[in-house]
């Protein structure tokens, strides 16, 4: 009797409790709750991470930097050689105004630092012919109390080869003698070689032309 009558509380605990009456409910509930929240889950986000991916886009990156390298080098590389060429083609122009102006403005009070001048600015077999001539020059400058003055009017290079250049240097010459008037100026034209010596040009040829 007594075991029934304890099983009878038993069973009219668990009906009189909410939490113990039903468990299917909450079951099922748990169940759509999980399956709800793996729906959620994007596949991406349960794979595992790739390396294979991570060294490609580390390759091509590495790629990338060494091409913009290479290329900012050459660049660089080009806009000194051009700066160069500049430089020389400068030097080249400024040797060849340089050396018919001093050919043309002598001066007979002078006249031995025009010559010296002259000789200083000149190179190769042009430099050995006219320090053969200059003494026989200076004469003639002094007897006849001779002044000239050079003003460069046109300068432009025909050519360039190496460290060699050729110009066309235009002159406008200014000439006056003792016991005579001063003379009209007088449009000359040289065609001046010059040649680069050590970090200088010095003109190497001059040809009078037309």
């Amino acid at each position: 009797m007594a075991d029934n009558a304890d099983a009878a509380d038993t069973t009219q605990l668990v009906e009189q409790s909410p939490c113990l009456a039903d468990t299917s409910d909450l079951d099922v509930d748990v169940v759509d709750d999980v399956e709800g929240v793996a729906e959620d889950i994007e596949p991406s986000e349960l794979a595992a991470p790739r390396p294979h991916g991570l060294r490609l886009a580390l390759a091509l990156g590495l790629v990338v930097v060494t091409a913009l390298g290479g290329l900012v080098g050459w660049l660089g590389f080009r806009a000194d050689e051009s700066h160069q060429r500049e430089q020389q083609r400068a030097m080249f122009l400024a040797a060849a105004r340089q050396g018919a102006l001093n050919l043309t403005t002598i001066s007979y009070t002078e006249v031995d630092a025009d010559i010296k001048r002259i000789l200083d600015s000149a190179t190769g077999t042009f430099h050995d012919d006219f320090e053969k001539r200059s003494q026989p020059f200076v004469e003639v400058v002094k007897q006849a109390q001779s002044k000239s003055e050079g003003k460069v009017t046109e300068a432009g290079l025909e050519s360039i080869q190496g460290d060699n250049a050729r110009a066309l240097v235009a002159v406008t010459v200014t000439t006056s003698n003792a016991g005579a008037a001063q003379q009209e100026p007088r449009s000359w034209r040289m065609r001046i070689e010059v040649q680069k010596v050590g970090d200088m040009a010095k003109a190497s040829n001059v040809e009078f032309i037309p």
